[in-house]
C-alpha cells in the first residue's frame, strides 16, 4: 500500500475503524448508510500488514480534522450486511450487525436492507404482488434488482410495472408492512406518508439488473404498455450515456475504477466514448490504455457487460454523493 499521504479517504476510514475495535466501530457504523459501509468494508479487505506508524498517522489526521469541527451530527438509518461478512468474517460481522441493528430505532422495512436478497425474495414470494412491489421499491435499487432476479419472469414483470405505477404510500399502509416483520425485527412506528416507487424507481432498479434480465423485462413492459417502456428507457442510464458526462465527471469516475475493468468495458464502447476517456487521462496513461485495448484479444459479451455495469455502479454512487452529474454540465451548479 502507498504511504499515508496517498491513501484514499475510504482507506483511511477503514484503517481508523479497524484500529478502534469492534464495539466502537459498531457505534460509528450504525450512523452510516449501507453503501458507505460497503465501500469501507471493501477497503478493509485490501488492507494487509499496515505498519503501526501508518495507523498512528491516520488517527492523527482524523484528530486534526475533528478538532476543527464544532460538532459531528450524522442521522441516517440505512445499513449494510453483505460487505461486513466479506470484510470481517460471518461471525464477527453478525455481532456488529446485531449491535448496530438492534440498538437503533429501525423499522421492519429498514431491517430488510440488511438481509440477503435471496432471503428477502423468499420472505415475499407468497405475498400479494402489490405488497411485493411496495417492499422492493423501498429497497435500494441495487438490492432491489438482485431481489427481483429471484422471481420468475412473469412475476418480475408484474412487480416492476406495479413499482412504476406507485407514487405515495400512506402511513397506515407502511405500518401494516412493518407489522409483518416485527416478530423478527425491532421496529419503529411509521408516522409519515412517503414517496415510493414510480417510473424513475423502476428505471433505477433495471439499471442494476443483469443485461439479459433487463432486456427481457423491457420487452415484457413494451408488450403491456409501450408508453411506459419508453418512459423507463428514457430514464435509464446506460454505459453509452457516459459520453454525456462532463470532463471533470469522467476524471472523477476514472479515479474510482480499475484499469482491468476499464479496458474490458471499453472493448464494447464506441469510438467517441473511448476518445472521451483518453482525453481525460494523462498522455502516458492514455497511451498505455490504448495499448491494452489493442492487445486485448476477443472477450465474451457477458464480460464486457459486467465491466460496464461495474463502472456504471461507480458512476451512480458518485452521482448520489453529489460528486458528479450524470447528464453533462447543462444543469447550473450553485
Amino acid at each position: 500500500m502507498t504511504d499515508e499521504s496517498e491513501l484514499t479517504e475510504i482507506q483511511k476510514a477503514a484503517i481508523l475503524l479497524i484500529s478502534l475495535g469492534e464495539s466502537d466501530a459498531a457505534e460509528i457504523l450504525k450512523h452510516l448508510g449501507p453503501k458507505e459501509v460497503q465501500r469501507i468494508g471493501e477497503a478493509m479487505t485490501q488492507l494487509d500488514n499496515i505498519p503501526q506508524s501508518r495507523v498512528e498517522a491516520v488517527v492523527a489526521d482524523f484528530m486534526n480534522v475533528v478538532s476543527d469541527q464544532t460538532g459531528i451530527g450524522i442521522n441516517n438509518d440505512r445499513y449494510i450486511r453483505a460487505m461486513l461478512n466479506q470484510a470481517l468474517g460471518e461471525e464477527k460481522a453478525k455481532t456488529l450487525i446485531d449491535r448496530i441493528l438492534f440498538s437503533t430505532n429501525t423499522s421492519g422495512l429498514d431491517t430488510l436492507r440488511w438481509m440477503d436478497p435471496r432471503q428477502v425474495a423468499e420472505a415475499l414470494r407468497y405475498e400479494h404482488p402489490q405488497i411485493q412491489a411496495v417492499v422492493i421499491a423501498y429497497l435500494d435499487s441495487d438490492q432491489a434488482a438482485i431481489v427481483l432476479s429471484f422471481f420468475d419472469e412473469k412475476s418480475r414483470l408484474e412487480i416492476l410495472m406495479r413499482i412504476a405505477a406507485l407514487d405515495r404510500i400512506q402511513p397506515q399502509a407502511l405500518q401494516e408492512l412493518n407489522d409483518m416483520f416485527e416478530t423478527q425485527f425491532t421496529g419503529s412506528k411509521a408516522s409519515q406518508s412517503r414517496t415510493l416507487g414510480g417510473v424513475r424507481s423502476a428505471a433505477n432498479i433495471m439499471n442494476f439488473m443483469e443485461s439479459s434480465l433487463e432486456a427481457e423485462l423491457m420487452e415484457g413492459i413494451k408488450d403491456n404498455d409501450e408508453s411506459l417502456a419508453s418512459e423507463i428507457s428514457d430514464l435509464m442510464f446506460v454505459f453509452e450515456n457516459l459520453s454525456d458526462v462532463d470532463d471533470r465527471g469522467i476524471q472523477v469516475i476514472l479515479r474510482e475504477v480499475s484499469t482491468d475493468s476499464l479496458v474490458m468495458a471499453l472493448k464494447g464502447a464506441d469510438t467517441s466514448l473511448q476518445e472521451k476517456v483518453f482525453k481525460n487521462m494523462s498522455k502516458r496513461a492514455a497511451e498505455l490504455l490504448r495499448d491494452d485495448l489493442e492487445a486485448k484479444g476477443p472477450v465474451r459479451v457477458s464480460e464486457v457487460e459486467e465491466a460496464q455495469k461495474e463502472i456504471l455502479t461507480v458512476a451512480r454512487r458518485l452521482a448520489d454523493d453529489g460528486e458528479i452529474m450524470l447528464g453533462g454540465s447543462g444543469e447550473e451548479m450553485i
